[in-house]
């Protein structure tokens, strides 16, 4: 530790039997203490804090998990207080600036390795008290996912490990700029999280003053630091879920990339759910998969924290590296799939396989032979396409949207055999405009015989940043211009009866906010001045689009269990 760390860490011990304060009465729930305290951190500011312990005298070892959203609810308190029974003090956390805390909200750029270091400053602060063993482990789903990896960046001497639920590593990518497109509509309801909701606002300005990717938001980016992560985690990831990109990368950085302690200490396991906390479920969406794909997830992590905080030699870490749900068709007998496999590492080996989109809406193996096919739709800001939800609808039929105007569909055949795809799945379209800038959102589906389109993946791209989110690059109009992206990590068996559909659309809103299409710098209110942008994508031998699809052709262990 460095002496200017040691200096903070006496401060802040120092300070914290004079600074904190009870802001409500003790709740007991089944003889778990829950107080409300007011942590300080290095600068004097002070965060909210809800405090679990168990019965009796301690000393315990300590999770911690933080947020920005409201902790204060029952669902929450009875959560966190079966955690406190199993012998842990259990601490929520919120952010800097957001709910009861203290200072100025500025989303996750406290919890860093600037200046302000919250993180750190809670694990030190809790590991100093007189109710603590010293060992902290910290927890959490998305948000509090996403503070894992900075908490990790800047590690805390007495952070021993950690459980990571539907996590990200960058704002930007994963966060505020997905894709490059925009969502100040729904970023705006973030006023109802922060102390002082003027805050947000001047956040989100902040945030379109830096239109690409700079030094501003390398400040927000986890993926840069791996080697200073130096804990063992286990990472969960959900398949219908756009965050599971960040839950894979987390592993793979951490297990290849961590510091000595990481490095080979990871565990991954990713399943058939939404984004979400819950995963002893089995129903996603408008699917019911078998009692097997529900997880324990509660047990397991205390099992996992059993390990490290508390030294139980209970065989969690001999379990395999990689678990994954190999997701399959729901209600035909004998259908292949569903079902856990292990793997040593991620990704599996799988071949790479092109998929072409032809002009009369076929997908096929073998690419459009014509000179000059194109398809095309329109980008209509004004009246865009709908997908009426602000999460992902995905394990749902998609129909809905497949359907409207400017939205195009490319199905294989009927399959003969079952198909498995593992892996990422990639977009390599040709597309042109007689706009200087739009979105491209491509999806894919598992089309039932009974013609259902159940939306496993999907992803956006917004043309400006094809050539990288580091530079706007707008296009020349009636110019074919090449857009890869990623398109999103799924294990799917399409079965034989069934067919595989690639969507490609512009608009989806609100789950996409149109993009003006203009070129202009992007703002929080919609521009007056939006235009219609009318797109094509070429399918022919010049310009061949295309998705690279996963085909699996690994043998890895499976269970039905």
């Amino acid at each position: 530790m460095t002496v200017s760390r040691l200096l903070i860490v006496g401060l802040v011990s120092f300070l914290a039997a004079g600074l904190h304060a009870q802001a409500a009465e003790p709740v007991v729930f089944d003889g778990v203490v829950e107080t409300h305290e007011m942590i300080p951190m290095r600068d004097g500011i002070r965060l909210s804090a809800f405090i679990y312990k168990p019965p009796g005298d301690g000393p315990w070892p300590v999770l911690l998990e933080q947020r920005y959203a409201n902790g204060n609810d029952p669902g929450t308190q009875k959560y966190f207080a079966r955690l406190a029974k199993a012998g842990y003090v259990t601490v929520l956390a919120n952010f800097r600036g957001s709910q009861k805390s203290e200072g100025v909200w500025r989303g996750y750029r406290a919890l860093g390795w600037g200046e302000q270091q919250d993180g750190y400053d809670l694990v030190e602060w809790l590991a100093a008290q007189p109710w603590s063993t010293g060992k902290v482990g910290s927890f959490g789903s998305s948000q509090a996912g996403f503070a894992q990896n900075f908490l990790a960046v800047t590690q805390p001497p007495h952070l021993a490990a950690q459980y990571m639920i539907d996590t990200g590593l960058s704002l930007f990518h994963e966060g505020y700029r997905i894709g490059g497109a925009t969502k100040p509509q729904r970023f705006k309801t973030m006023d109802k999280v922060a102390r002082v909701p003027e805050h947000n606002r001047e956040l989100m300005a902040e945030w379109f003053r830096h239109p690409t990717y700079d030094s501003y938001w390398a400040d927000e980016d986890c993926t840069r630091f791996f080697d200073r992560m130096n804990v063992p985690c286990f990472t969960i990831g959900s398949w219908y879920d756009f965050m599971c990109i960040g839950s894979i990368d987390s592993y793979v950085g951490r297990q290849h990339h961590g510091g000595p302690n990481s490095r080979g200490s990871q565990q991954l396991l990713i399943g058939p759910w939404l984004h979400g906390r819950n995963k002893e479920i089995n129903r996603t969406g408008e699917l019911t998969y078998p009692e097997n794909a529900k997880f324990p997830m509660e047990s397991h992590m205390l099992r996992w924290f059993d390990r490290y905080l508390k030294g139980v030699d209970n065989h969690v870490t001999r379990e395999p590296t990689v678990r994954y749900y190999v997701m399959g068709a729901l209600g035909e007998p004998d259908a292949p799939g569903n079902e856990w496999k292990t793997a040593p590492d991620w990704p599996i080996p799988a071949t790479a396989t092109a998929y072409f989109p032809h002009a009369d809406g076929m997908l096929s193996t073998s690419p459009d032979e014509s000179a000059d096919s194109t398809v095309t739709w329109q980008a209509d800001p004004h009246h865009p396409a709908s997908i009426p939800t602000t999460a992902f609808p995905g394990a749902r039929d998609a129909r809905s949207f497949e359907t409207q105007p400017n939205v195009l569909t490319f199905t294989t055949d009927v399959l003969s055999e079952p198909v498995e795809w593992t892996g990422l799945v990639q977009a390599n379209l040709f597309v042109s405009s007689d706009a200087q800038d739009t979105d491209v959102i491509v999806r894919v589906s598992d089309v039932y015989p009974d013609g259902r389109s159940i939306l496993i993946t999907d992803y956006i791209r917004r043309a400006r940043y094809r050539e990288g989110y580091d530079r706007e690059v707008f296009l020349t109009p009636g110019e074919p211009a090449e857009i890869k992206f990623n398109v999103g990590w799924l294990s799917q068996v399409f079965n034989k009866g069934h067919r595989i559909r690639v969507t490609i659309a512009s608009t989806g809103a609100p789950f996409y906010e149109p993009n003006p299409n203009t070129g202009e710098p992007l703002t929080i209110d919609p521009p007056t001045n939006a235009v219609v942008a009318n797109n094509r994508l070429h399918v022919n031998q010049q310009h061949t689009s295309k998705i690279i699809a996963p085909v699996a052709r690994s043998a890895t262990t499976s269970s039905r269990r």
